[in-house]
């Protein structure tokens, strides 16, 4: 497989047929390979276009992204990338803001979008509990994170073993951050545009809730 800068993106997915080729089509333009998760779908997906520069890992249930994010982070460990950058299925990250987060990385360990800039397009709830679980994971890291409920992110590669989530659902990302902090790991945010449409949240209030308190009781 050729590597002009040796990115590749993590996408899981779960029921997203209407939207994952595009996602997958679009980020192709700003990294090397698609590590694409598809997390037990059930609603007819197929195959994904350009085999060549696209890895599909399949799970034989729906076991949640945490789960499906480690999937993609170990296959890519495996296959030597440098930089490895995450984002949804759902076109609710645009894959051209990649080359920000990719700028960036030489900076930190982990960047993330963040889309608190501007917030007139962010749903009442997501903005009250995204503000919520950023001020308390805040406190928890003694680091300044803004926008954690952001999954579009940039790792470095060389530390994806060190912080390995234990979690499999949403959750899983919070505790990233912890696990970050605790190796002192640099984490870093960059503006990208927040976009919300008619896309149906796969989070459950009650499940994201209490895994979130785990994590900051870890």
């Amino acid at each position: 497989m050729l590597k002009k800068n040796n990115v590749c993106a993590v996408i899981p997915f779960y029921n997203e047929a209407e939207t994952i080729q595009e996602v997958v089509d679009r980020s192709l333009n700003f990294v090397d390979c698609v590590i694409a998760v598809n997390d037990g779908s059930t609603d007819g997906f197929a195959q994904l276009k350009n085999f060549q520069r696209v890895i599909v890992i399949s799970n034989q249930k729906n076991s949640g992204k945490g789960f499906s994010l480690n999937t993609g982070f170990r296959e890519s460990i495996k296959n030597n990338f440098d930089i490895t950058i995450t984002l949804d299925a759902d076109l609710q990250h645009e894959p051209e803001q990649i080359p920000k987060l990719i700028k960036e990385i030489g900076s930190f360990d982990i960047v993330i979008g963040n889309r608190l800039d501007d917030l007139t397009k962010m749903p009442l709830l997501r903005i009250a509990s995204n503000k919520l679980t950023s001020f308390f994971l805040s406190l928890k890291t003694g680091q300044k994170l803004l926008d954690t409920q952001c999954g579009f992110r940039a790792y470095k590669t060389k530390i994806l073993t060190d912080i390995l989530s234990s979690s499999h659902g949403f959750e899983a990302e919070s505790e990233i951050l912890v696990n970050a902090a605790r190796k002192n790991y640099k984490i870093g945010f960059v503006p990208i545009p927040t976009i919300y449409a008619n896309e149906k949240s796969k989070m459950k209030t009650f499940q994201a809730i209490s895994g979130f308190i785990k994590v900051l009781l870890s």
